[in-house]
């Protein structure tokens, strides 16, 4: 038998004090895209004891995503939300998980938003991002959303950073690296990315964001 929810939440009151924890385990947090950004924040964020997470992606595990995503080769060929699903549940068995197997559109992202309080935004299209940026900004504003942009390649890892773009909503990332035949995703500087991301909503969960 593995540990309890119990003893797993006192090792984490430990390290992040009860007043912390308490915060963290009632948070529910919709990541949007499962790639290599969006897998590593729900990975970090999980570990760090949130309480829901929702796992939204219409892809599945390809060979191709393995050198940044949080996945195996034994996953390849399954939806990714469940993929990442399991693999989640290997080390926070107590963390609440909901997926959904689908694209998001301007028309269903209400819906599929509707009980969380904090997004994170890891899409790889332009399109993507900015159609759940705008649904969030102009229809769901009570929502925190945490987006990312520019973290191909190899470059210099400080230049990625958090900025404010509105009172709540904030953007990771160096803001200019794209995709291109000789600078593509990998996956040192996509997690900074994803970790600046994870980041952030932990802080927006525990009332830090006005120190930014």
């Amino acid at each position: 038998m593995g540990p309890t929810r119990e003893e797993m939440l006192r090792c984490l009151e430990k390290r992040h004090t009860k007043a912390v924890q308490d915060k963290l385990s009632a948070a529910e947090v919709a990541v949007c895209g499962l790639g290599g950004l969006g897998s590593a924040v729900a990975m970090a964020l999980a570990r760090t004891g949130i309480g829901g997470l929702h796992l939204i992606d219409f892809d599945r595990v390809d060979l191709s995503n393995l050198n940044r995503q949080q996945y195996s080769l034994g996953q390849i060929g399954k939806p990714k939300p469940r993929a990442l699903k399991e693999e989640i549940e290997r080390f926070a068995p107590y963390c609440r998980i909901r997926t959904d197997f689908i694209r998001m559109t301007e028309e269903n992202t209400p819906q599929l938003l509707a009980e969380e309080k904090y997004v994170c935004e890891a899409f790889d299209d332009p399109e993507e991002k900015a159609m759940l940026a705008d649904c969030i900004l102009t229809t769901l504003p009570e929502k925190y959303l945490v987006g990312a942009s520019g973290m191909a390649g190899f470059g210099d890892s400080n230049r990625i950073v958090t900025r404010r773009i509105t009172e709540r909503y904030y953007l990771c990332g160096d803001g200019i690296s794209e995709i291109s035949d000789e600078s593509g995703l990998m996956a040192p500087r996509v997690m900074i990315c994803a970790a600046h991301q994870a980041n952030m909503i932990v802080r927006l969960i525990v009332g830090e964001e006005k120190q930014l």
